[in-house]
């Protein structure tokens, strides 16, 4: 019988706020960066209406295996419910018996948006102020606040498919920054320093004669290879292909994908984000430099969360005990 910590998404939420979120990814991408990380390949598996289940499964220096298992339901908008439906579990480190259930989906909103901020830390001109969202949704949203904190954003420019019942309105008073909403993904894109593509698109919602120099394109949507938020122009035009796990990313990012299958991209020419959050290879060459960040999501970022999760709920006395 084991002693299970069962953790709601409010609990999660009570434990884990966007600074230990950062934080977390720092380590995840840092310790993936110097080969300290165990990562198990990625499944995804097709479902009706464009929908995605998977599953991930890593482990990072101390922590025991972790698992994250759900979702991508686009439908979910209409019916008023989040895109991403997720459990995590974590598993002792010494005897493998579980030790946590936590709900998955306030983890991986927290954590998809940390790690864009650290990419966009490492990625982006130093200077880089002026942000692009398209996609109002939880994602879309959460990539604002992430991306003002590690960044000096002087203005953040919105583009929602619906934009009479889109909820971003009050982020600009939540962040004192100006946020409005651009009549078009290009009006958005053409003077914009970083742009977070937070969509499930099957098209490209951005083209590659938008982003102007020095720009870095995140897309966070492209997850599966039938997800394609930005065109083939995108990356022809990029000094810099990076992705959070190369091998993971020939096989299932979308965009990459494409451009491989196309010839237009070597494999050999796809960077991971790992090495240059850990001080071993630059981010980008030029302050010119088009730069292109593809995050499909892995599972070291999920056991970096769920091990400070974890930690803090312990100490808190937040969540609920139960045998298995």
């Amino acid at each position: 019988m084991a002693d299970v910590l069962l953790l709601s998404a409010a609990d999660v939420r009570a434990v884990f706020d966007l600074p230990a979120a950062i934080a977390s990814q720092r380590a995840a991408f840092g310790a993936l960066g110097r080969g300290e990380a165990r990562l198990a390949p990625r499944v995804l598996l097709d479902g009706p209406d464009g929908d995605v289940a998977f599953c991930y499964v890593s482990r990072l220096p101390g922590t025991g295996a972790v698992s994250k298992f759900g979702s991508v339901n686009p439908g979910n908008a209409a019916r008023g419910l989040p895109t991403v439906a997720a459990l995590v579990t974590v598993q002792d480190p010494v005897d493998g018996r579980p030790v946590a259930i936590i709900e998955g989906e306030a983890v991986t909103t927290l954590r998809t948006s940390a790690a864009s901020a650290v990419a966009a830390d490492h990625l982006a001109v130093p200077d880089a102020s002026r942000l692009a969202v398209i996609g109002c949704g939880v994602q879309g949203r959460a990539h604002v606040r992430a991306m003002a904190a590690v960044r000096p954003i002087g203005r953040v420019r919105l583009v929602c498919r619906h934009p009479d019942t889109c909820t971003a309105a009050g982020l600009s008073d939540e962040l004192g920054i100006p946020v409005e909403h651009a009549a078009s993904v290009r009006r958005a894109v053409e003077d914009a320093q970083l742009v977070v593509t937070a969509t499930t698109s099957t098209e490209p919602v951005v083209l590659g004669a938008w982003p102007p120099p020095g720009c870095t394109v995140l897309s966070v949507g492209s997850f599966a290879p039938d997800r394609t938020e930005v065109d083939g122009g995108v990356l022809a035009r990029a000094a810099a292909v990076v992705v959070d796990d190369v091998p993971t990313a020939l096989d299932h990012a979308g965009p990459v994908v494409a451009a491989v299958r196309a010839g237009r991209l070597s494999p050999g020419d796809v960077r991971p984000l790992g090495p240059i959050v850990a001080g071993l290879a630059p981010g980008r060459d030029g302050a010119g430099d088009i730069v292109f960040y593809n995050s499909v999501g892995v599972g070291v970022q999920d056991t970096a969360a769920a091990s400070v999760i974890v930690e803090r709920a312990r100490a808190a006395g937040v969540g609920r005990h139960v045998d298995l």
